[in-house]
């Protein structure tokens, strides 16, 4: 009895090793599905709660088996995440992470991490989505990629091509990331003088600027479009919105962000896309929620 108990001890600790090794890239592969990290770390909860109650002896690879655990379950969530998307009050931005110490999040490449990209990736279908960030960010072959969302690999294929087509026809010519921080900065100098002028410089034809509140009282409802109109509203609130506190700088999702005091010991997450043409986008974060998670996703280690 006591020599079982043991043999059981073992295993279960044999399989929480396995499982904390593989837990980087289960949550970017998962996290790149959803574009929240709250969300991706519930689906890991599940895949932890699979992995012990699996006859492990069975699994021949546990990193093939828990990825494709893990993006069948994102898959899951992504369908159902429209509908409540849908109903979201004010602009939805992906869930920001701090990659100050995991510049990829467990991916073999930096793909599909950037806040804009993610948006981007919205615009595919769940299995289109699956099947390009397990190329793309973790260049898993194809016929593992076949078997994870039972099709063919020939499917597997035109599938990763047409979200390719997809997203290569609206994104933008991509910056350093010297540069991003540098009109990052220029921006917040402009921001917090209200100069109009210097702001609108800044911007490239079609800017937007969107605040995700989830519906909090002060977050704006609705995107702005526009250079004029963007660089009234961010020069408006420049006599009341910027406190006498210094910003800080921190890392979102692999580009440079900042964290801007405001009242009651809150504050709002500010960061931009941008290419060659100017900033192309400012996206305000003010959702308590989604700031928590930021500030959770500094100790994603753990099980």
């Amino acid at each position: 009895m006591h020599t079982d108990s043991l043999e059981k001890a073992d295993a279960l600790e044999q399989a929480a090793s396995a499982f904390v090794e593989l837990r980087p890239r289960l949550f970017g592969i998962a996290y790149r599905m959803l574009g929240s990290a709250t969300e991706a770390e519930d689906i890991l909860q599940e895949v932890w709660m699979r992995w012990q109650n699996t006859d492990r002896s069975v699994v021949e690879n546990p990193s093939a088996f828990l990825a494709l655990i893990t993006t069948r379950l994102a898959i899951n969530v992504a369908q159902s995440a429209r509908s409540r998307r849908e109903a979201y009050i004010g602009p939805w931005l992906p869930e920001p992470v701090d990659t100050s110490l995991d510049p990829a999040v467990g991916a073999e490449r930096g793909e599909a991490l950037e806040l804009a990209f993610l948006l981007l990736l919205e615009r595919l279908t769940p299995t289109e989505r699956a099947a390009y960030v397990l190329r793309e960010a973790f260049v898993y072959p194809y016929p593992q990629i076949a078997e994870i969302l039972r099709i063919s690999t020939v499917n597997a294929r035109q599938l990763v091509s047409r979200a390719r087509k997809h997203l290569g026809a609206v994104r933008r010519e991509p910056i350093d990331k010297i540069e991003h921080r540098r009109l990052l900065k220029v921006f917040l100098e402009a921001a917090q003088t209200g100069d109009i002028a210097a702001l609108e410089d800044l911007f490239a034809a079609d800017v937007v600027s969107s605040s995700d509140g989830g519906g909090i009282r002060g977050a704006a409802r609705f995107p702005l479009l526009g250079g004029h109109r963007v660089a009234k509203f961010v020069a408006a609130y420049a006599p009341r919105y910027w406190p006498s506190g210094d910003v800080r700088w921190v890392d979102v999702n692999g580009r440079a962000g900042v964290l801007v005091p405001r009242a009651h010991d809150q504050v709002t997450m500010l960061t931009i896309e941008a290419s060659p043409q100017g900033i192309h986008h400012v996206m305000w974060i003010v959702n308590p929620d989604k700031l928590g998670a930021f500030e959770r996703s500094r100790s994603r280690g753990s099980i």
